[in-house]
């Protein structure tokens, strides 16, 4: 049976407060927390029911980390999942380290992404398109959020994320390169020409769209051209777009 320190400290973990006090967050699922496993990612310990144990037994023993059996009705309550009848895990969270695109190399900028189902999402698409690297503002939501995690689906573990001030990291690490904004009154991106020589793909706020002192770094404007009637696009999907285009030009 948990404990009810166990209980308490996992529910803590949903709050950002403690997951920075405790430098620790919470994966759920059995596909997010078996590639969590074969990660770089330390993990403190896993709850799992007994099926999932037996069925995965040579990864978690191959892990070495601390596995404790429970019961699906147990794990009911502790994530976000409505539905958990595999496994639970927490993590060490990493340390905020620098990033930024290497030449020929490109990256994600997200300015002020406030939703964590929009960060996670992103999060998915860029290791589908294989970025490896995203930078953003200190405004945006926190990586380690439960939400963004879920809704990553494991990519948290193959893509870096670095926090920082985002108007002094472009004007002293992103001179000299291609920043590629997502606007209304851009230019199309079916006309633009992508350069293999790499840079940033800047994607801006749910609603308010890339800030002024972020804007005054872009370099090309570009719009995804709208051809029926819905106001807006969805800050995911625009990614998605974005970074389509530009595969489909330098491969």
């Amino acid at each position: 049976m948990l404990s009810k320190n166990r209980i308490k400290y996992i529910n803590s973990l949903k709050i950002k407060k403690y997951r920075q006090l405790h430098e620790a967050f919470i994966v759920e699922g059995a596909k997010s927390v078996l590639e969590l496993l074969e990660s770089e990612f330390e993990t403190e310990f896993v709850l799992t029911t007994p099926d999932f144990q037996q069925k995965y037994s040579s990864i978690l023993s191959d892990n070495k980390t601390l596995v404790e059996t429970v019961t699906a009705k147990e794990l009911e309550g502790l994530g976000l999942f409505q539905t958990n009848d595999s496994c639970l895990a927490v993590a060490k969270t990493k340390d905020n380290v620098f990033l930024s695109a290497d030449m020929r190399e490109y990256a994600l900028i997200l300015d002020d992404i406030r939703d964590p189902g929009n960060l996670g999402t992103i999060i998915r698409i860029a290791d589908w398109y294989g970025i490896k690297k995203i930078i953003c503002s200190s405004d945006t939501t926190d990586v380690y959020n439960p939400k963004v995690i879920a809704a990553s689906k494991g990519s948290f573990t193959r893509v870096n994320l670095f926090y920082t001030n985002l108007p002094e990291f472009l004007a002293q690490h992103a001179k000299n390169r291609n920043l590629l904004g997502a606007f209304l009154d851009g230019k199309s991106i079916y006309d633009h020409p992508f350069s293999d020589e790499g840079g940033y793909v800047v994607m801006g706020n749910e609603s308010n769209g890339i800030g002024a002192e972020a804007e005054a770094f872009i370099t090309h404007r570009i719009t995804i051209p709208r051809v029926g009637e819905a106001e807006s696009l969805n800050v995911g999907i625009a990614t998605a777009v974005m970074l389509d285009n530009m595969r489909r030009v330098i491969g």
